[in-house]
């Protein structure tokens, strides 16, 4: 009887509360890859589901902000785009900003929006904004083989781009906005289990940071601007500005730059994944 008992008493596992806020166990994540998979089909396929156009989608809304951005900060304001086609300028800035704003705006709901399953299953609740940021590389696939595209047409027609060793670390850029997107993100996910303002002040906080950040115009524009500074010091603005380097040679962009972004970025994730782990486990008290 004592052994028989003693074998009942050996679970798989055992769930714990966490002994200190640096327990992360991001082990435990890995282990729950398949599961992460399964979240990542879910939620590419959830948004096309019941639409006529589907993936489209992806390809419209780029050309269509593009027309927009060429019409007003072209064509009116006459922004210059230090020698890139202005099709390929704004086109490049919104597949790169629109990778960051989806990854900060899917994970910036996590608790709220998923409440029903965390209070059902446990599985590392960390698997929910870690599906939102590998999706959203999906969509950032379809405008960067758009943005590819239109490349393709420019350089069929005589312009010649600088093309450099900088595309090799096209992963290494994806990466730090990824990292800023889910930092940002779970962060404010966190504070919405007591304040839901920060739901509604999330899109309008993007919005103001994309004009904050050399999407429509080049870092080179503001040179002589007295709040030039404001612009240099957004940790996204060297990401935006290497990504155009690598596929134009155009750009202002340095090592130092891009390390200053990664230690922004390292700060934001840590303090995220930390507040994270606090929250997670008194949420549903507040849900």
């Amino acid at each position: 009887m004592n052994s028989q008992a003693l074998q009942e008493d050996r679970w798989d596992q055992v769930i714990e509360p966490k002994s200190h806020f640096l327990d992360l166990k991001l082990k435990e994540v890995w282990s729950y890859r398949d599961l992460l998979v399964l979240f990542v089909k879910r939620d590419f396929k959830a948004q096309y589901k019941q639409t006529i156009l589907g993936p489209l989608w992806h390809f419209i809304q780029p050309v269509f902000t593009t027309a927009i951005f060429l019409i007003v900060f072209s064509k009116i304001a006459n922004i210059p785009t230090d020698g890139i086609p202005p099709v390929l300028f704004y086109l490049s800035g919104i597949t790169i900003w629109n990778y960051f704003s989806s990854c900060l705006t899917g994970t910036s709901n996590t608790f709220v929006s998923n409440a029903g399953i965390f209070g059902k299953v446990y599985f590392p609740r960390l698997i929910i904004p870690l599906s939102s940021v590998l999706s959203n590389l999906v969509k950032f696939s379809i405008q960067f083989f758009l943005l590819s595209l239109v490349f393709a047409y420019y350089t069929a027609k005589g312009f010649r781009f600088d093309l450099n060793m900088g595309l090799l670390l096209l992963p290494v850029l994806l990466f730090l906005l990824a990292g800023l997107g889910l930092g940002l993100g779970i962060i404010i996910s966190s504070l919405t289990t007591k304040y839901r303002d920060f739901t509604v002040l999330i899109g309008f906080a993007v919005q103001l940071l994309m004009y904050a950040t050399p999407v429509v115009y080049p870092l080179s524009f503001l040179k002589d601007n007295s709040y030039s500074w404001l612009i240099e010091w957004n940790p996204i603005t060297p990401i935006l500005e290497a990504f155009r380097f690598a596929l134009f040679g155009e750009g202002t962009v340095t090592a130092y730059s891009l390390l200053y972004s990664l230690g922004i970025m390292g700060v934001i994730l840590f303090v995220g994944l930390i507040v994270f782990s606090k929250v997670e486990k008194t949420f549903m008290d507040t849900v």
